[in-house]
């Protein structure tokens, strides 16, 4: 099932509510004019532009050199401090730590979730169509076969003190006005967590490389994070709306036009980039093969509170995905769930960018690698990845737009 028809059938009138910018739907990424004095006629095909295969591959592969990067460990602690390396680098010099305390006996409290059936327990999920394969998670650290890779992961988890980092594009014009970007970078399943999720880690790292280049200008703010625990039930992004949420938009000293939590308008997650081969066979196979179908995945959840403002920013994406998406479409679906979009989903437009729907076809088995040893740099190719580089492209376009981007002369 691709993009639902109670999607299709809304399009023309949500188009119709979202900004002008986004009434614009050419069907291939536009080649940046420059105007007279240098500046390209749209800045936003020119920033997208910048976005590199081989830079997206390498920040991936970076990753996974901690392993699957399991939250409360050693390689995890490891793979934060060279995120919040990298983002410094980047000329992100507002990076900032929440810290929280997890224990795997204390449940977040739901902000809302919607009830009714959906896969795996998940509300709103949707139903399976067509073959199933076996899902799960790989608890045997003797079904990975690479010895150095097994001793990486062998260290377990322990409950207590958990931090995740983020960094902070401040607004020129509004900085009490924010766009969260985010995606998890902890994995677990004893392989290399490149897919879920070093491909939305890094997704958002790279679209923090690119909007703190110094010649990049944006009216709203915009925060990428690297959430953390997100694998025991979306543990950082709730700690995070449970410390931050009644934070927006207070000036912080007062008068000093500071703002260190922006007022929410949208949060968008990235979970899992790569791999959209289709439907299992029916004996449970997956082709090898990246499908000539693939497409970008947007889903909103159509019974949160905040399902109308959700929509319009997912068609937002859609119109970017056209605008300046090189080889992969994108589908809008009202299924989203079990990802860091869904604390924040009763209180602003919050969605989330796969390769596939969440749950009619990732937990129907479309991904053999999820949660598996499989789980490595090494099984994706670079068709793979041009998948991850398009949602990349995608969210990009969307948020540049919407934060207002330009670029200096």
């Amino acid at each position: 099932m691709r993009t639902p028809l109670i999607a299709a059938a809304c399009a023309l009138a949500t188009a119709a509510s979202l900004p002008a910018a986004f009434a614009q739907t050419p069907q291939s990424a536009p080649t940046p004019q420059s105007q007279p004095g240098g500046q390209p006629s749209d800045p936003v095909a020119a920033l997208a532009g910048r976005l590199d295969l081989e830079r997206y591959k390498a920040t991936i592969k970076g990753l996974t050199q901690f392993g699957d990067r399991r939250q409360g460990t050693d390689r995890n602690r490891a793979a934060i401090d060279w995120i919040e390396a990298r983002l410094k680098s980047y000329g992100c010099s507002n990076t900032e730590r929440l810290h929280y305390t997890y224990s795997p006996d204390e449940k977040p409290q739901p902000s809302g979730a919607p009830k009714g059936p959906g896969p795996d327990g998940a509300p709103g999920g949707g139903h399976f169509r067509g073959n199933r394969a076996p899902t799960g998670v790989n608890t045997d650290p003797m079904r990975q076969p690479d010895e150095k890779l097994r001793a990486l992961n062998m260290q377990p988890s322990v409950p207590g003190s958990r931090e995740e980092v983020y960094c902070t594009k401040v607004g020129t014009t509004h900085p009490e006005e924010m766009y969260i970007v985010g995606g998890h970078m902890d994995g677990h399943g004893w392989g290399e967590a490149a897919n879920d999720d070093g491909s939305g880690a890094a997704l958002v790292m790279e679209l923090a490389r690119l909007f703190s280049s110094p010649d990049v200008k944006t009216e709203r703010s915009i925060r990428f994070i690297l959430w953390n625990n997100e694998e025991t039930g979306l543990n950082g992004a709730y700690a995070y709306v449970a410390q931050r949420a009644k934070l927006q938009g207070v000036e912080s000293p007062r008068g000093s036009g500071q703002y260190p939590e922006p007022r929410w308008l949208g949060m968008i997650q990235h979970d899992m980039m790569l791999f959209d081969h289709g439907m299992p066979h029916a004996d449970g196979t997956v082709s090898k093969d990246q499908r000539p179908e693939a497409d970008v995945n947007i889903e909103f959840q159509s019974q949160a509170k905040q399902a109308e403002g959700a929509q319009k920013l997912a068609w937002a994406l859609y119109f970017a995905n056209e605008a300046y998406a090189t080889d992969y479409p994108a589908a809008v679906g009202p299924h989203m769930t079990n990802t860091d979009s869904t604390p924040f989903m009763d209180l602003i437009p919050a969605i989330s960018v796969r390769e596939n729907e969440r749950g009619t076809q990732i937990g129907a088995g479309w991904d053999p690698h999820w949660h598996q040893p499989t789980d490595v740099y090494a099984t994706f190719n670079d068709a793979d990845f041009r998948l991850g580089l398009n949602a990349a492209q995608t969210t990009l376009g969307a948020v540049a737009r919407l934060a207002g981007a330009s670029l200096a002369e």
